[in-house]
C-alpha cells in the first residue's frame, strides 16, 4: 500500500476557495448577495472574484504577498476572502473600530502590500498612511471601496475597487494551491488582554473549520445568512467561505443597528446569523423585547460567556441559540454547545444555563481539554475544579506572525494553550469560567467574574454587566461591578444591587463596590474592554492609613493560567472563609 502514490486524480490541497466554483457550477443562478438593492447570483460572484483575481496580479501581487482591507459587511469585503487567496495571496481584514496608530501598527507588522479602504475609512486610513510615512515605512498601494449601492466619489488614491473588478480579465489563469499548509488570511487578535498579535491561517485549517462549523450547527442548503459578525472577526468564523459550500444567500449590512437586523430579517427571511452576546443586548432594546419573530432564526454566539438569564431573554422572542466558544488562534468558534433532545424537555431556565456551556470540542480538533496548566494534567469532570483550556488540531492556527517568543509560550506538550480558565462537567462539556487575567484573587479565595456576573444578570433592572478586580487594602483584590440599568431604570442603586447578590452568592464573592454606568466600553467584537474597567476600579479602591501588623502573615501561591501570582494572606482570612 506504501507503493501507491499520490495523484492529481486522488490528493487535491484543501482549501475553502474551492467552493466558489463549486457554487457557481451548483447554485449558479441562486442569489448569493445581497447588499441594498444590489444583488448578485453566485455565478456573478464567481466572475467578479476571478477578476479581482487577476487584476491583483497584474497589480504585481505574488504568492504570499499580504493585501490588507478596512471595511464593514460589504460585498466587496466578502469578495476578497475569495479574491485574494485566488492570486496566492494573504487576507488581513482589519478591524474598524481600531484608531490611526493600531491600523498603521498592523500594517507595518504584516507588510501589506495592497490596501483596501471602505470609504467610510478614507480618514482613519489616511491616517495611518500618514503614520507608515513619517517613521520611513514602505506605504502599501491603496484603493478605495465605494458604496456599491450609492457611489459617493471618495477616491484616496487613484484605484478603485469597482473599477478594479471591472478591469479584470474572468478568464485569466490563476495560481494553483500548491501547498494547503500556505497561509489564506492574517487576522490581529483584539488586544483586551495584551498587545495584539498577527494569527496566520492556513488553507487547511480554513477549510475543516469551515465544514466543521457547519456540520456542526447544522447548516444546510439555502440558508439565508444575516451579517450581523464582522467579516474581519475571524473572517466571520468561516461562514464567508461556508454560505458558498451551501449555497447560501449573504445579506450584508453596514451597521447592527436592532431596526436594521429586525428589517432584514423580516424582508429576506433570514434563518441563521452569528453574533457576541453584546448584540442580545441591542436586540432587547425598547420595545423589542415583546416582539415575536415570525419564523425561528438560529444563532450562533461567541466571544464573552453570554449570562443564562440573557439567553433566555432573546429564546422568548424567537432566537435559536447555539453557544460556541473560540478565539483568533483556533480560527474562530472551537467548542460548541451541541444540543441535546431530551433537553428539549427541560425548563426554559435550565434550558438556558445549559445553553450557556460551550459544550464540546469542533470536528476539526482532535482534541479540547480541561488541564492544571503547571503540570498538564487533566482536571476532574467535576464542574467545579478549574484549569486551563487546552486545544490541539488542524484548525489550530499556523502561529503568530515574526513572533517566536509568543509562539513558544502558546505552544506547550503538543497543546496550545488558550489562556482562558475553565471546567469539565461530569458529561463531558466544558464551561469557560474567565479569562486567566480575569480570575479575582480575594485573601487567596479564587473568584470568577463570570460567576459573579450570572448573578448581576438575574438582576431584573440589570441590563448589562462587568466584574473585574479591584485593589483591596487588606484582601489585596475584591469584586468591582459595572452594571448598566435596563430602559434607565431610576430605581437601580448600589445598595439594591448589593443586597440582591448577598441573597445569591457566597459573601466573599459579593461585589465590595457597584458603579451604575450608562454602558459598559466594549470593543468591535462585543468584548467588554476589562482593561479600561480595572483602571476605573482603580481609582475607586478604598484605602486605609498605614497600620502596624497585628497578624502574622505569610504568602500564598495562587496558580492560575499557568502562570504564579503571589498574595498576601492572614491566618485570619481562611478561618473567615470557613
Amino acid at each position: 500500500m506504501d507503493q501507491l502514490p499520490k495523484r492529481p486524480a486522488n490528493y487535491v490541497p484543501l482549501s475553502p476557495v474551492g467552493f466558489l466554483p463549486r457554487a457557481n457550477a451548483v447554485y449558479g443562478d441562486r442569489a448569493s448577495v445581497i447588499y441594498g438593492r444590489v444583488r448578485f447570483t453566485w455565478r456573478q460572484t464567481y466572475q467578479r472574484c476571478r477578476r479581482l483575481a487577476s487584476t491583483l496580479l497584474s497589480l504585481g501581487v505574488c504568492r504570499g504577498d499580504v493585501v490588507s482591507v478596512l471595511a464593514p459587511n460589504v460585498p466587496a469585503m466578502y469578495e476578497m476572502h475569495f479574491a485574494v487567496p485566488m492570486a496566492g495571496a494573504v487576507l488581513n481584514t482589519i478591524n474598524t473600530r481600531l484608531d490611526a496608530g493600531a491600523v498603521a501598527t498592523i500594517l507595518r507588522h504584516s507588510g501589506a502590500k495592497l490596501f483596501f479602504a471602505d470609504y467610510d475609512y478614507v480618514r482613519l486610513a489616511s491616517d495611518a498612511l500618514r503614520l507608515l510615512a513619517a517613521d520611513g515605512t514602505p506605504v502599501p498601494l491603496v484603493a478605495v471601496i465605494d458604496d456599491i449601492d450609492s457611489p459617493t466619489g471618495a477616491r484616496l488614491g487613484e484605484l478603485e475597487y469597482e473599477a478594479l473588478v471591472a478591469h479584470g480579465d474572468p478568464d485569466a489563469e490563476l495560481p494553483p494551491l500548491e501547498d494547503e499548509w500556505d497561509a489564506i488570511t492574517l487576522n490581529y487578535t483584539s488586544g483586551t488582554t495584551s498587545a495584539p498579535k498577527g494569527v496566520v491561517y492556513s488553507h487547511r485549517g480554513a477549510y475543516l473549520s469551515t465544514t466543521s462549523l457547519l456540520l456542526q450547527w447544522g447548516v444546510t442548503t439555502e440558508p439565508v445568512y444575516l451579517w450581523t459578525l464582522p467579516m474581519f472577526h475571524c473572517n466571520g468564523w468561516t461562514f464567508t467561505w461556508g454560505m458558498a459550500a451551501r449555497g447560501g444567500v449573504n445579506v450584508c449590512i453596514r451597521d447592527a443597528r436592532p431596526a436594521d437586523i429586525y428589517r432584514a430579517i423580516a424582508r429576506h427571511r433570514v434563518t441563521h446569523m452569528c453574533c457576541a452576546p453584546v448584540v442580545f443586548t441591542i436586540l432587547l432594546e425598547g420595545d423589542a423585547a415583546t416582539r415575536q419573530l415570525e419564523t425561528p432564526v438560529h444563532v450562533l454566539t461567541g466571544g464573552a460567556p453570554p449570562p443564562a438569564a440573557l439567553l433566555e431573554r432573546v429564546e422568548r422572542i424567537g432566537f435559536k441559540v447555539t453557544h460556541a466558544y473560540g478565539l483568533t488562534e483556533a480560527t474562530g468558534p472551537a467548542l460548541a454547545c451541541e444540543w441535546r433532545d431530551q433537553w428539549d424537555r427541560l425548563p426554559l431556565p435550565e434550558r438556558a444555563r445549559l445553553k450557556a456551556r460551550q459544550g464540546v470540542s469542533v470536528l476539526s480538533l482532535a482534541d479540547a481539554d480541561v488541564k492544571n496548566a503547571d503540570t498538564m494534567v487533566s482536571v476532574p469532570r467535576d464542574g467545579k475544579t478549574v484549569g486551563e483550556i487546552v486545544l490541539r488540531g488542524s484548525s489550530v492556527m499556523k502561529g503568530y506572525l515574526n513572533n517566536p517568543e509568543a509562539n513558544e509560550n502558546a505552544f506547550r506538550g503538543g497543546w496550545f494553550l488558550t489562556g482562558d480558565v475553565g471546567v469539565v462537567h461530569q458529561d463531558g462539556y466544558i464551561e469557560i469560567k474567565d479569562r486567566s487575567k480575569d480570575v479575582i484573587i480575594s485573601g487567596g479565595e479564587n473568584i470568577c467574574s463570570k460567576e459573579v456576573e450570572e448573578v448581576l444578570f438575574r438582576h431584573p433592572a440589570v441590563a448589562d454587566a462587568a466584574v473585574v478586580a479591584m485593589p483591596h487594602p487588606r484582601w489585596g483584590e475584591t469584586p468591582c461591578a459595572f452594571v448598566v440599568p435596563r430602559n434607565n431604570a431610576a430605581e437601580l442603586s448600589e445598595d439594591d444591587v448589593l443586597a440582591f447578590c448577598k441573597k445569591r452568592m457566597a459573601r466573599f464573592m459579593v461585589p465590595k463596590k457597584v458603579e451604575v454606568v450608562g454602558a459598559l466600553p466594549r470593543n468591535a467584537l462585543g468584548k467588554v474592554e476589562k482593561v479600561k474597567l480595572r483602571e476605573e476600579a482603580r481609582k475607586l479602591a478604598p484605602t486605609v492609613p498605614a497600620q502596624k501588623p497585628k497578624r502574622k502573615t505569610t504568602t500564598s501561591s495562587t496558580t492560575v493560567g499557568g502562570r504564579r501570582e503571589e498574595q498576601p494572606v492572614a491566618h485570619v482570612m481562611a478561618v473567615s472563609r470557613l
